[in-house]
């Protein structure tokens, strides 16, 4: 009887274990393809490209603003920052809910990044999943 309890806890604890890795596994890839697309927005923008980068956004980004102001907006700031000189990741986070969105699956990703005119930025882009199946980007800021 003790040798089946002991066998009963090892299944038990390999199970555990597995469940846990496939959880890890599957949040990985989802961040992975939530920095992809994090990232070609981020190339969209740094190449001037903002209404493109606009047509790249989830359906939440553009009920909170029209094509047109995203791109006027990104016109009169981003030049000031100049060119990019460097972009790195230096945060990622996989979550289902954010202070005044929508329950949903969200990757937060913050990159450090220098400019030209200025050295120390943080860009938080947030792409979601939405219903299509797709990550688009619903959130982006500069600090």
């Amino acid at each position: 009887m003790e040798g089946i309890l002991k066998i009963s806890t090892l299944i038990t604890a390999f199970l555990i274990i597995v469940v846990l890795a496939q959880t890890s596994f599957s949040d990985q890839t989802k961040e992975s393809a939530a920095i992809s697309v994090a990232e070609n927005f981020l190339q969209l923008v740094d190449s001037g490209r903002y209404s493109e980068s606009w047509d790249a956004t989830s359906k939440l980004f553009k009920s909170q603003i029209s094509k047109q102001e995203w791109a006027e907006q990104l016109d009169t700031v981003r030049p000031l920052f100049g060119n990019i000189i460097n972009r790195k990741i230096e945060d990622q986070k996989y979550t289902k809910s954010l202070p005044g969105a929508p329950d949903g699956e969200y990757v937060v990703i913050q990159f450090s990044t220098e400019f030209e005119n200025k050295k120390k930025a943080i860009e938080t882009v947030t792409p979601m999943l939405e219903s299509d199946g797709e990550w688009r980007v619903s959130g982006y800021y500069i600090r």
